[in-house]
């Protein structure tokens, strides 16, 4: 992908959420053809000749859309606002093209079940990251010692499943807030419902759940700080 990609998908992804209230959302193939996404690719040093095309069509965008865009990858967009989460949707899997995921997981991401929507007022306010992954890879751990060796902080990401259909997984940028791999690890299993008792202790000594597969992934971040200043809330 070309190097300065990351202010066309931020942009993108700003303009999925903006234009996603109303009754008939313009789909990706349209918003490559909206200006403040054509001046972010432009800036870039690219210029996108975008037809402005209707819906989620995957052949529009692909004919559309600069090359990069069209090309199949998983993202994950994550919004924040005064630095607290508003949303983080993804997928680990690559079946769309880059433009139309991006556009996807923009406007799930706005409708977070985890939090409230995002409001059409939030929208300038919002610092937006956009995150491409790259191809998930098995991590080759039968118990929690091997695991915890192999991760590389601050790179990998990391996707746990089970037989019994748990899953969660953390991006690469969770190691920010993690501390280390124990931390990290333990995390991702009280994220995914795992049992207290798994990982509210030392995870070496732990008995490997049944079934239980890693695998981890990397990931390109681009990120956006907020459009303009969060409007301050009416004096009373």
């Amino acid at each position: 992908m070309e190097p300065n990609l990351g202010p066309v998908l931020t942009a993108l992804a700003r303009s999925a959420v903006a234009t996603s209230f109303g009754p008939h959302p313009p789909g990706a193939a349209a918003l490559l053809g909206d200006a403040r996404f054509t001046r972010a690719h432009d800036a870039a040093g690219s210029v996108a000749d975008s037809p402005v095309t209707a819906g989620l069509n995957t052949d529009a965008v692909s004919t559309a859309a600069p090359p990069d865009l069209a090309e199949r990858a998983a993202t994950f967009v994550t919004l924040e606002r005064d630095g607290r989460l508003r949303g983080c949707i993804g997928t680990l899997v690559a079946l769309r093209p880059l433009g139309i995921d991006v556009v996807r997981n923009a406007r799930l991401a706005a409708r977070d079940p985890r939090m409230a929507p995002v409001r059409p007022e939030e929208v300038p306010g919002l610092a937006v990251t956009v995150a491409v992954l790259g191809p998930s890879e098995p991590v080759e751990a039968r118990d929690f010692p091997a695991l915890l060796a192999a991760l590389r902080p601050g790179e990998d990401g990391l996707t746990l499943e089970d037989a019994e259909g748990r899953r969660a997984t953390f991006l690469p940028a969770v190691w920010r807030h993690a501390g280390g791999p124990h931390r990290f690890v333990a995390a991702l299993l009280r994220k995914g419902g795992w049992p207290k008792e798994l990982w509210s202790g030392d995870l070496r000594p732990a008995p490997w759940p049944d079934g239980l597969r890693a695998e981890r992934y990397t990931a390109t971040e681009y990120r956006a700080s907020p459009a303009a200043p969060p409007a301050s809330p009416p004096r009373s």
